[in-house]
């Protein structure tokens, strides 16, 4: 079972996520320490392809304190790793519809390896936005009309 380390919850406001899929990170030994402490945030990162690779940019793992002078940089560009043949695919779609690629989640799946769920996604408009925040407002009040009985 995988345990999740961050969730991006701003993702799924602010875009229409198409279709996820899971990628390896790759990462310095300072750094996955401070993953599994859980001192790392997604939130106002994002995906690019450069080159045929894809990067992750903005993602901001805190530095692990017992790591002295071996410390990572908090904000570094970090590799995601997938195949070939996804990461061509994904540059067709962004290319010819307009996506972008936005991560959803960092977690340790259960090989201990830190993975990151990204998701191929359309941007939403205000009016989406609205929209979604009423049907959230109405699920949380029918919630608690069942609770109450």
């Amino acid at each position: 079972m995988a345990q999740i380390i961050v969730e991006n919850k701003k993702a799924a406001f602010n875009y229409f996520l198409i279709e996820k899929m899971e990628a390896g990170i790759e990462l310095h030994g300072s750094e996955i320490k401070s993953i599994r402490n859980r001192s790392c945030q997604i939130k106002d990162s994002y995906i690019v392809i450069r080159n045929g690779e894809l990067f992750i940019l903005n993602m901001h793992i805190s530095e692990y304190k017992f790591a002295n002078i071996f410390n990572h940089d908090p904000l570094r560009v970090k590799k995601l790793l997938m195949h070939k043949k996804e990461i061509l695919k994904l540059q067709l779609k962004i290319k010819q519809e307009g996506f972008t690629l936005v991560p959803t989640k960092v977690y340790v799946n259960d090989r201990q390896k830190v993975k990151i769920e990204i998701a191929l996604a359309k941007g939403k408009k205000n009016y989406d936005k609205r929209e979604s925040l009423k049907e959230k407002s109405q699920q949380r009040e029918i919630q608690k009309k069942y609770r109450d009985r």
